[in-house]
């Protein structure tokens, strides 16, 4: 597997397997070792996706030791801030059944990202995240193992053209300029671990 030396010097598989809308927690778990079977090393959930369980016991369930994997998760904007920050982290290992995480993100830069980054910093130090930064999925086997075979291809200049040609600058998500939708993230619902949502104040980056 190629990859990438980060700042940290942690080395990052360049190709993951992420877990976003796996609500299905026997088949995410089923889908991690999977992945890990067919040679993923990164593997990538986070809090808001509500499977940090699963995706840990598909870890364990493989023959792969933990120090081969590469494991990202993310803060919610419901935890951006010191204390939230260090709060959710220790959830997410807990969750992941990990003594450590190769690499934390904010998934979304609302909220005290400055004193989270503050916390993510001293958690760096501490040995319990590798590396951190700020803020990509199938279920299918036969899928899972298709998308790991990317490096068998190159792109011309006339693929690379017709590629570009599609870039419309929209989004198939949501605006993140939106202030509306921003609010909505912060009223997400935890059913991880039973906290309500609580209003907060927003900050808005420059573009």
């Amino acid at each position: 597997m190629k990859t990438v030396t980060l700042t940290t010097g942690t080395k990052m598989p360049l190709l993951g397997f992420g877990v976003f809308q796996m609500r299905d927690l026997a088949e995410c778990e089923h889908s991690v070792r999977d992945a890990i079977e067919t040679g993923y090393r990164l593997i990538d959930t986070a809090a808001s996706y509500l499977n940090e369980e699963a995706v840990g016991r598909g870890i364990k369930s493989s023959d792969v030791p933990r120090e081969q994997l590469f494991v990202t998760t993310k803060l919610w904007v419901q935890d951006a801030s010191y204390e939230g920050a260090k709060r959710a982290v220790a959830n997410s290992l807990k969750r992941l059944d990990l003594e450590y995480l190769d690499l934390y993100l904010i998934h979304q830069p609302y909220g005290d990202v400055y004193g989270a980054w503050r916390a993510m910093e001293e958690l760096h130090a501490q040995g319990m995240l590798r590396a951190i930064g700020v803020i990509p999925k199938s279920v299918k086997k036969q899928r899972i193992e298709d998308n790991f075979s990317i490096f068998d291809f190159e792109l011309s200049d006339s693929d690379m053209a017709a590629i570009g040609a599609l870039n419309t600058r929209t989004t198939a998500f949501f605006d993140h300029r939106d202030p509306a939708w921003v609010e909505s993230l912060g009223r997400r619902s935890w059913i991880s671990d039973g906290r309500k949502p609580q209003h907060q104040r927003y900050v808005r980056w420059p573009q």
